[in-house]
């Protein structure tokens, strides 16, 4: 990265937006379109993978596309980012996460705000967020070193998945889950569950790292 650091926030919000946008906006018109569960979440699970991975691609080389505390977490622990700019990245994430989630309700004539009302809650979910977080870091951390070229693709085809091998269907982003809060629909969270899926996504971060590195491979976080 050499792009200076007000560009870099700037990509970190504008993506961190999109990727909200991408999660809300496909599962308000997931809802709308079918009364089928299964077929809403496998909606919502590909737009979500696609838009992840053409984010990563794009915004990959101006700021490393974290578009996520936790993973910006990681590169701070790992000296890859600066702890003053690591901060300044996460409130440009949440920044732009809320900011997604107030366009993709503008967009479907929604009130811009409504909390949620959806439960989200309990051991299996903490540990499902608590697992998809850690895939995600372990694929980001091993993908940056052996695959960088494919790490976009990696990362969108994972959370793809684990939207659906996962209990909470995969959060895994602090970010995204206080936007998630904003927005009574599909991908909805209640505020009250928002704190024990963020707990959970950086314990699975942190122990990501340290398996990593167990193993002896990964790179540096971007």
């Amino acid at each position: 990265m050499t792009a200076k650091l007000p560009r870099r926030l700037a990509a970190e919000a504008a993506g961190t937006a999109f990727l909200v946008i991408a999660v809300v906006g496909s599962g308000i018109m997931a809802e709308r379109l079918t009364a089928d569960a299964a077929l809403a979440l496998l909606c919502n699970a590909v737009a979500t993978g696609a838009a992840l991975a053409v984010l990563i691609a794009v915004l990959g080389p101006v700021s490393g596309a974290h578009l996520n505390p936790a993973v910006t977490l990681v590169a701070a622990l790992r000296r890859a980012l600066p702890p003053r700019d690591a901060a300044f990245y996460v409130l440009a994430q949440v920044a732009g996460g809320i900011v997604g989630t107030l366009l993709a309700h503008a967009m479907f004539e929604l009130p811009l705000v409504a909390l949620s009302q959806q439960a989200r809650t309990g051991g299996g979910q903490w540990l499902a967020e608590g697992l998809a977080t850690f895939g995600l870091v372990a694929v980001i951390l091993i993908g940056g070193g052996s695959r960088r070229d494919a790490l976009p693709w990696l990362v969108g085809l994972y959370i793809t998945s684990a939207y659906w091998f996962t209990a909470s269907t995969s959060f895994a982003n602090p970010a995204v889950t206080l936007a998630r809060t904003l927005t009574d629909t599909f991908s909805g969270i209640r505020p009250l569950d928002a704190p024990g899926f963020i707990a959970a996504q950086c314990a699975g971060a942190l122990i990501a790292v340290v398996a990593v590195r167990a193993l002896g491979t990964g790179s540096r976080a971007r």
